[in-house]
């Protein structure tokens, strides 16, 4: 009765382990993995895009909580994809493992005994000759690379088990691809900074304005280098009518000093710095402004770069600063930046080319609390007006401020002055680290040329029998379809018997 309890007990994990370890359902859970990361592709990722999930946020806030919560921002290590990662996993060794066993025996044991009646294989034909030509049927195949062995009056052969050799080997390899992708993650970082021309990033946790980790990354694992943004250059499609004003080629020329050696570089779209241990990617450009903001007391409460957003294909472009330290008020600046500005009928301004060839600024004036000391973060891109007063603006008591290149103007109410100093670039880069990148791309190139060994390699068998009316008997299967099995049965027959005819 106990024995009756135990096998009901165990009837289901031993049919979902059975299931599991289908090589159908392997298939199915490798299909489902390549679907599974597909949203990785349509939304942006916490781990490489920080600053698009931020800008999702804003343009669709309730959509983006809804997928925020369904792990879409952060889809290679949810919940749900590594529950498929680690199902495909187990299914592939629960699926290998056994079929390693029987293959590896299959290798040691003798070639199957020959059937009683030959004529009843796919392929068979006959001959005269004597049992002289069983001896020479062993020489040929065995010639051939065939495993054989005399029977009696007999002889079987064997080939192709590189086939089934290939098979495993590709399973193996797929099994390695994973491994070499969970360690990889896992010892992985990727880090954002964006570098304004003639800033320099040190490799440090705190030179990042974003960092994501692997789970077992290290801090000390972080090789130091130096990267300094000397220039940030865009080329403009100029030739092509229909094409004018679309760039070809974005170009950053950083000095780097990496183990000692100082160089210089450039660093293009897919076309990343090998830095120590890290590669530096581009992955996005802007202009970044040069202001000045004094305050009411003739007091400097801001001067600097400003990294403005693109907004547009024509990098009509976004920017925030906020002084907490200006007096006798905290003032904000909405700002946005025109390369080519250009005024519509309704007033407003547009960009209609992306470089710089007639820039303008325009700003609108708040004043009041910024919020900076509730203790809870800010973006620095965005400007919370909830409790703040727009003291100029296009809906202002006072008009919006507009600025070229090395003028100046006069806030409104004895705020103090703004002042448009010069113009620069800046370049996002990602500073990436995957040791498990090189692994991958060897596992997969093995499971590629597994795959084709098993997919080119027949599996045959051949068996030749001497009869004692007079005749030989030439009989030949293959394990799936094989339309050359007739023509190596003919090439056979006709090597033994030409040798009987000499």
């Amino acid at each position: 009765m106990a024995s009756s309890f135990l096998s009901k007990a165990l009837f289901w994990p031993r049919w979902f382990w059975r299931q599991l370890t289908s090589m159908r359902n392997a298939l199915l859970l490798l299909l489902l993995l390549a679907i599974a990361a597909v949203p990785g592709s349509v939304y942006p990722q916490r781990s490489a895009d920080p600053n698009g999930v931020r800008v999702f946020y804003d343009n669709q806030p309730e959509l983006a909580a809804v997928l925020d919560s369904l792990q879409l921002f952060d889809v290679y290590t949810s919940v749900w994809f590594s529950a498929i990662y680690i199902l495909l996993f187990v299914s592939l060794v629960g699926c290998v493992l056994p079929r390693t066993k029987i293959h590896f025996r299959a290798l040691l044991a003798k070639p199957v005994t020959t059937p009683q009646n030959l004529k009843r294989m796919p392929e068979h034909s006959e001959a005269t000759g004597g049992p002289e030509l069983v001896e020479r049927a062993f020489q040929v195949l065995k010639k051939r690379g065939f495993r054989v062995e005399k029977q009696n009056n007999s002889v079987s052969a064997e080939k192709g088990y590189l086939k089934e050799t290939g098979n495993l080997l590709f399973h193996y390899a797929l099994v390695a691809v994973l491994i070499a992708i969970g360690l990889g993650g896992g010892y992985s970082f990727s880090g954002q900074r964006v570098l304004v021309e003639g800033d320099t990033f040190v490799n440090n946790l705190a030179s990042y304005d974003s960092f994501s980790p692997g789970p077992l990354f290290s801090p000390g694992s972080l090789e130091p280098f130096r990267m300094t943004l000397d220039e940030f250059d865009v080329l403009y499609d100029l030739a092509n009518r229909n094409n004018i004003g679309n760039p070809i080629d974005f170009v950053a020329t950083v000095s780097t000093e990496i183990d000692g050696q100082a160089s210089t570089t450039d660093i293009r779209v897919n076309y990343p710095l090998e830095a120590a241990g890290a590669n530096v990617y581009l992955t996005g450009n802007g202009f970044a402004p040069v202001i000045t903001v004094t305050d009411g007391q003739g007091d400097i409460s801001f001067s600097g770069p400003v990294v403005f957003l693109p907004q547009d294909s024509n990098m009509t472009s976004l920017g925030v600063i906020k002084t907490p330290d200006s007096l006798p008020e905290q003032l904000g600046l909405i700002a946005f930046f025109y390369p080519t500005a250009e005024k519509l009928t309704t007033g407003a301004y547009t960009s209609i080319y992306p470089d710089p060839i007639s820039p303008l600024m325009t700003m609108n004036v708040y004043t009041g609390d910024l919020g900076l000391d509730s203790g809870i973060p800010r973006n620095v891109f965005a400007l919370d007006t909830t409790n703040m007063e727009l003291v100029a603006g296009r809906n202002g008591p006072a008009p919006a401020i507009e600025l070229e290149v090395g003028q100046s103007a006069e806030l409104p109410n004895g705020l103090g002055q703004v002042r448009f100093d010069g113009l620069l670039r800046f370049a996002s880069l990602d500073i990436a680290h995957n040791p498990g990148g090189i692994w991958v791309l060897l596992f997969a190139l093995i499971a590629l040329g597994s795959l084709a060994l098993s997919l080119m390699v027949p599996r045959r068998r051949i068996w030749v029998r001497s009869n004692a009316d007079g005749t030989i008997e030439f009989a030949a299967l293959s394990k799936r379809d094989d339309p050359n099995l007739n023509a190596v049965l003919e090439d056979v027959v006709a090597e033994i018997t030409a040798e009987e005819d000499k």
